[in-house]
């Protein structure tokens, strides 16, 4: 008889919207234990009802908790329309998914609808926001950004 991998349970890690990791309410500080969970951040859309987030250490795969983001925007591409993000891939920058914050502002965008019709949230680097706010105009009263070869409205952000 050949048994599944074990359920996947919650165990104590957390990933807060500021993108720093906890174990049980402390903060991880080595930087390589931080790197390897930033990279090996998945979801799982087909567990449970809303999916899960995990991580992988070894063999080990244990469920995360995230407070607002699984994922996080590294780097902008505006020429090409791309985004890489935390753990280490590349997805369309949808101008028209940007949203703010409810905790501090800062903005998110939608990322991995293959995974998701609705996409997932990847909240934008300091450097990324940064990025994309120096590309920013105005046309016709409405704040716009050049993407690609085209203008793009940004939509309203509160």
């Amino acid at each position: 008889m050949k048994t599944g991998p074990p359920q996947l349970r919650p165990f104590g890690l957390v990933l807060r919207y500021d993108g720093e990791w906890r174990h049980e309410g402390q903060p991880i500080r080595n930087r390589r234990l931080r790197e390897h969970f930033d990279r090996s951040v998945r979801f799982l859309p087909d567990e449970g009802e809303d999916g899960k987030y995990v991580v992988t250490l070894g063999r080990f795969r244990g469920e995360i908790e995230v407070e607002e983001a699984g994922f996080f925007v590294r780097d902008l591409d505006l020429g090409r329309a791309r985004v890489r993000l935390s753990d280490g891939s590349e997805d369309v920058l949808e101008v028209e998914s940007l949203e703010t914050s409810a905790i501090d502002g800062a903005l998110l965008v939608r990322v991995k609808r293959g995974l998701r019709a609705q996409g997932l949230r990847a909240r934008l680097s300091h450097a990324a926001q940064a990025e994309l706010m120096n590309a920013v105009g105005e046309a016709d009263g409405r704040f716009v950004v050049r993407v690609g070869r085209r203008w793009r409205p940004l939509p309203p952000l509160e």
